[in-house]
């Protein structure tokens, strides 16, 4: 009887070859930049080139007819060149001269925003007096005072100290709040201005007796576009951008911008600002 034929062998499957780890993650050294890092940089600094390109067209595309507008309507409400004949095309120019004043305002006052926001501001502190920033502050809202017969006082005026600050920014942040304190308070009221030096700052406050607002309420007045009224019962015009602009500029000079009120206690602006 013939033999079965051999099973034919089979060779054992090789041992799986063992997984290789993941390779361990290696933090770069401190200092080296990597490709894509230095990609992000150069995009960063492009974008804030063109933002500052773009509000140096705005600032002129905007103020150039505005200023256009301002001049001659001027002109037609003095009569420089002749009587217009009837009273009322004397009037109708001033009313176009006062909305261009405040339109230039607005403009104003939304391209600083932008700059602040944007850190496209370009400030340069130094020692300044506040005796004469103050000095020039009040000057710019003479109209102001006196329409509202309001009384504003400086507290040891002519021996104030000194503060590093950017002059111009300086002047916007004191003229914002103290127009603020004006405005809101009511007819032949008065206005403080204190100053008080420390050893390495100095503080400014601000009071008005207006209503005074409510604790809750005041980190909205430091947003832009907000006011302490509603838009249907408020009582002042404005956009509400002076607070905010007043609270980024002491931020960006090295200080600090602090409100205080309580409703028919008025309100109180603390800027804190580093001493010179």
């Amino acid at each position: 009887m013939p033999q079965a034929a051999p099973l034919p062998a089979f060779a054992p499957e090789p041992a799986a070859e063992p997984r290789a780890e993941p390779a361990a993650f290696t933090p770069e050294p401190p200092g080296e930049i990597t490709l894509p890092r230095r990609g992000r940089s150069r995009r960063r600094a492009g974008l804030e080139a063109q933002k500052r390109s773009f509000l140096r067209m705005a600032s002129h595309e905007l103020r150039t007819p505005l200023n256009s507008i301002l001049g001659f309507s001027e002109i037609i409400s003095e009569e420089l060149y002749g009587p217009l004949g009837a009273p009322q095309y004397r009037e109708y120019a001033e009313i176009i001269r006062a909305s261009g004043h405040r339109l230039l305002k607005l403009v104003n006052q939304i391209l600083e925003i932008a700059r602040l926001e944007g850190q496209a501001m370009d400030l340069s502190p130094r020692r300044e007096s506040l005796d004469h920033a103050l000095d020039d502050a009040l000057d710019s809202l003479r109209e102001d005072v006196s329409t509202r017969r309001t009384q504003v006082v400086v507290r040891d005026e002519g021996r104030l100290p000194h503060v590093r600050a950017d002059p111009r920014g300086l002047r916007t942040v004191l003229t914002n709040l103290i127009q603020n304190a004006v405005v809101f308070s009511p007819q032949d009221a008065l206005v403080t201005v204190e100053v008080r030096a420390l050893a390495d700052r100095v503080e400014i406050r601000i009071r008005d007796a207006g209503p005074g607002v409510d604790p809750q309420d005041i980190p909205r007045l430091l947003r832009p576009f907000e006011q302490g009224d509603n838009a249907l019962t408020r009582r002042s015009e404005g956009a509400g951008l002076g607070l905010p602009i007043a609270a980024l500029l002491c931020e960006a000079m090295g200080g600090r911008l602090k409100l205080d009120s309580a409703p028919g206690e008025g309100l109180t602006a603390l800027v804190v600002l580093p001493a010179a």
